[in-house]
C-alpha cells in the first residue's frame, strides 16, 4: 500500500469535485463552515462514503491503516471515480497485487498480424512505459523509421522530446493534451509498476522537459483519453491534420495506436499515398 500515493489521489479527486454537481441533500451540512475553497470538504466526502471523517481525514493525511474493499468502493461512488480511477485507487491501496515486470521488448504474433493488416493506416503498438514495442510501415514513413532507433529510444515520450519541435504540433484549442494524456498513461502504470525504476525515469526526464505533463502529473489523472488531435509536419506530404486513436488489445496491458484523418479532407488523400507495401519488423 502507498499511503502517499493513496493520499494524494483522494485529495485530488475530491478538490476536482464541485458541489454544484453534487445531490443538495450531500453537501452542506449543518454547522459547517463557510466554504473558502472549490471542491468538496472531507467532511462532505466522508459523509457520502458513510464513514468517519476522522477516518477520512486520516486518509488524506497518510495516517489511515488499509481501507477495506466495502471502503474503497463507498469512496469511489462519493468521489464518482471512473472505472479506471476505482481500479488504480484500489490497486494505491494495496487490494490489487503489483503486475510482473513490463515486457520492454516484443508484442504477440497477433499484434504484428494486425499492423500488417491495418495497410496505409500508421499505426504501433505500446507496452505500459510508452516503448514502441511493433508498428507498421505506414508509421515509418509518416513518422520516422523506428527500427532505426536504439532500443530505449523508441518510446512515444522520448519521441516527443526529440522531435515535437519538428515533427508534430497541437491545434489551437489542444495544446499540452499528448502531455497530459502520456502523464495520465505513465501514473496508471506507476501504480502497476511501483518498482520498476525505468518508469520512474521517464517521468523525470519528461517532467524536465514538459511543464503540461508536470501539471498532469501532480491533478492525479489517470483517466485515459482515446483521442487526440495532431499537426504534423511531413517533410513530403506537407502539413497534416491527424486523430491519434489509442485502443487497449484485450487480454493484454498493450495499446494500439492510430493515426487517421477526416474522410476526404486533404490529409486523408496525403494518407492514402504513403510508404512502401507493410513489413512488419
Amino acid at each position: 500500500m502507498s499511503r502517499a500515493e493513496l493520499a494524494d489521489f483522494l485529495r485530488r479527486r475530491r478538490e476536482a469535485l464541485r458541489p454544484a454537481h453534487m445531490p443538495a441533500t450531500a453537501v452542506h451540512p449543518p454547522g459547517l463552515r463557510a466554504r473558502r475553497t472549490p471542491g468538496l470538504r472531507r467532511e462532505e466526502v466522508a459523509a457520502l462514503a458513510g464513514v468517519s471523517t476522522s477516518y477520512y481525514e486520516r486518509l488524506e493525511q497518510a495516517r489511515a491503516p488499509r481501507p477495506s474493499p466495502q471502503v474503497l468502493s463507498a469512496l469511489g461512488t462519493a468521489l464518482r471515480l471512473t472505472d479506471a480511477e476505482r481500479e488504480h485507487l484500489a490497486r494505491l491501496a494495496g487490494q490489487i497485487p503489483p503486475s510482473t515486470d513490463v515486457d520492454r521488448a516484443s508484442a504477440p504474433a497477433g499484434a504484428h498480424r494486425l499492423l500488417h493488416r491495418l495497410g496505409p493506416i500508421p499505426a504501433y503498438v505500446v507496452n505500459d512505459l510508452e516503448d514502441i514495442v511493433a508498428w507498421n510501415a505506414a508509421a515509418v514513413a509518416l513518422i520516422i523509421d523506428f527500427a532505426q532507433l536504439p532500443v530505449h529510444e523508441r518510446n512515444t515520450v522520448r519521441l516527443a522530446i526529440r522531435l515535437g519541435g519538428t515533427l508534430c504540433s497541437a491545434p489551437v484549442g489542444a495544446e499540452g493534451d499528448f502531455a497530459r494524456q502520456s502523464a495520465a498513461h505513465l501514473r496508471a502504470a506507476g501504480a502497476r509498476h511501483p518498482a520498476d525504476r525505468a518508469l520512474g525515469e521517464l517521468v523525470n526526464e519528461y517532467a524536465a522537459h514538459n511543464p503540461d505533463f508536470i501539471a498532469g502529473w501532480r491533478s492525479h489523472d489517470v483517466h485515459p483519453r482515446p483521442m487526440l488531435r495532431k499537426r504534423l509536419h511531413h517533410p513530403e506530404l506537407g502539413e497534416l491534420e491527424l486523430e491519434r486513436q489509442t485502443l487497449l488489445m484485450p487480454g493484454t496491458s498493450l495499446r494500439l495506436v492510430l493515426y487517421t484523418a477526416d474522410p476526404h479532407s486533404p490529409s486523408a488523400t496525403a494518407l492514402a499515398q504513403l510508404g512502401p507495401p507493410d513489413r512488419a519488423p
